[in-house]
């Protein structure tokens, strides 16, 4: 079925958005930083390290997302490294689909998150439109770091080209399609100065993200308990019985077997990574991935 003018605007509209912002403002920011700090920046071209131009990576369910930007520990062109950073965009013209889109985010970026808790990553998104408030405090509630970039600066930002593209519902389907040709026909004069206006709405909201992106990345380790657990198991068939069966515990003089190890690594940024291990041989493996950041 074809698609109506207004959804081929939007569309349209929203590739434009994501080229400027993610590809002309945000990825050299990202660049300098993994340059700087010998950290591999990912994005979607061809890489020979993986198949298509597409930046997949998969989730503890074996569902597989593709994301617009992914940093790595140890990557190269031709090796994946370890991931440490993901970030994903969207655009939504109306904040009817604004809390859909946030669930549909968390529901592709927590479980990869999850696979991935012993690096404790980074993750973020960048948002352009109509989001509501609760759709943006939901993702920052769930840990993502927030670009946002309202439906009013958008429209602020294409006033600078004399581009009205402040359309709703009732916007007649002519007016779309004579909208859709003006953008089409930009020329490379007027997508830069739609990227400097841009960049002045989004200003203070990328500086905001890079630095969280900062402390993330350049956090350094203040603290490492590992504790060994040593004891023997009581089972019970009820609640009651395992609160009267704590009286019958050997506190003073435990006795037991090696149960397992817990690590906790804690961060000067507040972030902590704990870990459970039943081999001393996969702890001290795990233990080495930290001394080499």
């Amino acid at each position: 079925m074809a698609l109506s003018p207004s959804h081929k605007f939007g569309q349209q509209l929203g590739k434009l958005l994501e080229d400027i912002v993610l590809y002309d403002i945000l990825k050299p920011r990202l660049q300098q930083f993994a340059q700087v700090k010998n950290y591999y920046l990912d994005w979607q071209r061809s890489r020979p390290a993986r198949s298509g131009k597409k930046v997949t990576w998969e989730d503890k369910y074996g569902n597989k997302h593709d994301l617009d930007f992914v940093i790595e520990v140890d990557g190269t062109d031709n090796k994946l490294g370890r991931p440490v950073t993901f970030i994903e965009s969207a655009w939504r013209r109306y904040t009817k689909h604004s809390k859909n889109k946030a669930q549909e985010i968390q529901g592709a970026i927590l479980p990869i998150i999850e696979l991935h808790h012993l690096s404790a990553p980074f993750y973020g998104v960048v948002l352009a439109g109509d989001f509501t408030k609760p759709a943006l405090e939901q993702l920052k509630n769930n840990g993502f770091a927030v670009i946002y970039i309202p439906y009013k600066g958008v429209v602020s930002a294409f006033q600078v080209i004399d581009f009205d593209v402040a359309f709703d519902e009732d916007t007649p389907d002519e007016s779309y399609s004579t909208a859709f040709r003006q953008l089409d026909s930009l020329t490379s004069s007027d997508k830069e100065k739609l990227r400097q206006a841009l960049m002045g709405v989004s200003q203070e909201e990328v500086d905001r993200f890079m630095e969280t992106l900062r402390n993330c990345l350049e956090r350094y380790i203040s603290n490492i308990v590992v504790i060994p657990l040593f004891g023997k198991r009581y089972e019970f068939d009820s609640i009651d019985d395992a609160i009267s069966g704590l009286d019958t515990l050997k506190i003073d003089s435990p006795v037991g077997e090696f149960e397992k190890f817990e690590v906790i690594v804690d961060y000067n940024n507040s972030d902590t990574i704990r870990a459970t291990f039943q081999n001393k041989n996969l702890l001290t493996d795990f233990l080495q991935l930290f001394s080499g950041k």
